[in-house]
């Protein structure tokens, strides 16, 4: 079950009733706090609460479905607090990714955080694996055949150990001799480099050097 269908399930569930009456803020006076409706300000704080407790990108459909409002009014809300954080400029951003809205610690203190919380850099990728995933994200759905015509070299390897890293799938098979499978990216070829849709790849015209001349 994926981390929206969890958030899901957790909003048709009733809170205990212990819980309801902990630490709750009191509620505001005012029907309004700087010039915007109280109803407003509460679902912008509901929104962003929700993109707190999601480790996944959380799609604008999820906020459409749970929360009654229409796809409209969810996006200026999320759009909203996208411009909030970052006019704020601290530790937490956030971002409009891998088709969802979640927040990341900013860039900007990604080596403190390693240093600190001990976590490994994440490991790159070889210069062959980067080459046939961009043929893989410019050209699929791909069979490996096509994908080996347009490097030059054998590229099993390469798309095992892309596959090993959750960065394509298979996405069906060609109607060829054979029916081979058609390789494809995946949300987290998104997410690895910051993208929110495959749209947002730059355009092969505005590459000025696109080879791919390489070794494995």
């Amino acid at each position: 079950m994926g981390t929206s269908d969890e958030l899901t399930d957790k909003l048709n569930v009733e809170a205990p009733a212990e819980a309801a009456q902990g630490d709750i803020a009191p509620e505001q006076a005012d029907d309004d706090r700087d010039g915007a409706p109280q109803e407003e300000l509460d679902l912008a704080g509901l929104f962003e609460a929700l993109l707190f407790l999601s480790n996944e990108p959380l799609p604008l459909s999820f906020f459409v479905k749970n929360l009654g409002v229409d796809a409209q009014q969810a996006k200026i809300i999320l759009d909203s607090l996208v411009d909030e954080y970052e006019e704020r400029d601290g530790g937490i951003k956030l971002f409009e990714i891998s088709n969802g809205y979640q927040f990341m610690t900013s860039r900007r203190y990604s080596a403190q955080i390693r240093r600190i919380m001990g976590y490994a850099r994440r490991e790159g990728l070889s210069k062959g694996m980067l080459e046939t995933l961009s043929i893989i994200a410019y050209k699929q759905p791909i069979v490996l055949a096509e994908i080996e015509e347009l490097r030059g070299v054998s590229s099993r390897m390469m798309v095992a150990n892309l596959m090993k890293k959750n960065l394509i799938k298979p996405v069906g098979r060609k109607e060829l001799p054979g029916r081979p499978l058609c390789y494809g990216t995946t949300d987290e070829f998104l997410r690895y480099f910051g993208l929110n849709r495959l749209s947002d790849l730059p355009k092969l015209s505005e590459i000025k050097e696109f080879s791919f001349e390489s070794e494995e």
